[in-house]
């Protein structure tokens, strides 16, 4: 028998931790009622550049996540993309629901935002507020022309 064969039928590689693994694929099962399908999406999102994601629903509430890679991938490969899968649909779920946690305070800062913006001055009232305000005294002289100040050129100033 010639190295790295085996006896009797060729057996499928497992998982480390408990995938179904196949030829440059792995395969499982995601329970919706522990991660939603907004999560599940996610996840797939941002799997999409490293490999192939299929997902399909074998029966109500499940849905069966299929990652197969972009080229050859070894089972160890495999079993750890599929591990950062679920670790990013942890991430996922933990966003959801920060996000409708704090739905309701992101709406009173926008209502806020928004009524201040419909009350704010338009630039023609501001610019008219300008025009209407009585100029004081310039004790540093600001408003006085450079050449008032130095006198004609080459000159004294005054």
């Amino acid at each position: 028998m010639a190295p790295g064969e085996q006896d009797g039928p060729s057996e499928a590689p497992e998982s480390r931790l408990g995938f179904s693994l196949g030829r440059d694929h792995v395969s499982f099962d995601v329970d919706e009622t522990v991660y939603p399908l907004e999560a599940i999406y996610g996840g797939s999102y941002l799997f999409v550049d490293r490999c192939f994601v299929f997902l399909s629903r074998p029966s109500p509430r499940v849905v069966n996540v299929r990652l197969t890679s972009r080229g050859p991938a070894t089972p160890a490969e495999l079993d750890a993309l599929a591990g950062e899968f679920l670790n990013e649909l942890l991430s996922q779920v933990t966003r959801l629901r920060l996000s409708q946690a704090t739905a309701r305070i992101r709406e009173y800062y926008t209502a806020a935002a928004l009524r201040a913006a419909a009350s704010a001055p338009s630039v023609d009232d501001l610019l008219a507020e300008l025009d209407s305000e009585e100029l004081g005294d310039d004790p540093l002289e600001i408003q006085v022309p450079w050449e008032e100040k130095s006198g004609e050129k080459g000159t004294e100033p005054k």
